[in-house]
């Protein structure tokens, strides 16, 4: 198994036991990572990650097709878990493309099906606007200030 491989085996592993720190430090000081919720870069990486683990108490998770060379990787993931703001269960569907450096992932991008995921997270507000990019922009938001206060909070 090629080393960035065992590096995202490693990454996913840790996600499925909820431990944010073994997570964080697959990432170089410098990464980026990028999804319908989020776009971050350094430390703020780890504390998503954190903040994701320690809200998440049902979460549960399973990965396939892990791939890596010496600068890119990929892997499927798919997380179901309870959305804190509606009690809503989601089953979300996931691809995510790395990129590394000196053994650690410098850039993660996370692809999902924004609509099918407001369908279940947000129920009928999901349904009639999560197609709409003003909804994105509302969660994204929203996604940022819940990251920003729990970063506050545990300082």
């Amino acid at each position: 198994m090629h080393p960035n491989a065992a590096l995202l085996q490693r990454f996913y592993t840790a996600f499925a036991a909820r431990d944010a720190d073994i997570m964080a430090a697959c990432y170089a000081p410098d990464a980026t990572f990028r999804d319908a919720a989020f776009d971050l870069r350094g430390a703020e990486i780890g504390s998503m990650w954190k903040m994701l683990c320690l809200r998440g108490k049902d979460l549960t998770l399973e990965f396939r097709d892990v791939t890596a060379d010496d600068t890119r990787g990929s892997a499927h993931w798919e997380p179901r878990y309870t959305f804190s703001a509606t009690k809503r269960p989601v089953h979300n569907v996931i691809d995510s493309a790395f990129e590394f450096r000196d053994g650690l992932i410098v850039k993660q991008v996370d692809t999902f099906d924004f609509w099918r995921w407001s369908r279940q997270a947000l129920g009928p507000v999901g349904l009639l606007f999560g197609w709409l990019p003003a909804l994105q922009t509302k969660v994204r938001a929203q996604a940022m200030a819940s990251l920003r206060q729990f970063e506050k909070a545990k300082s």
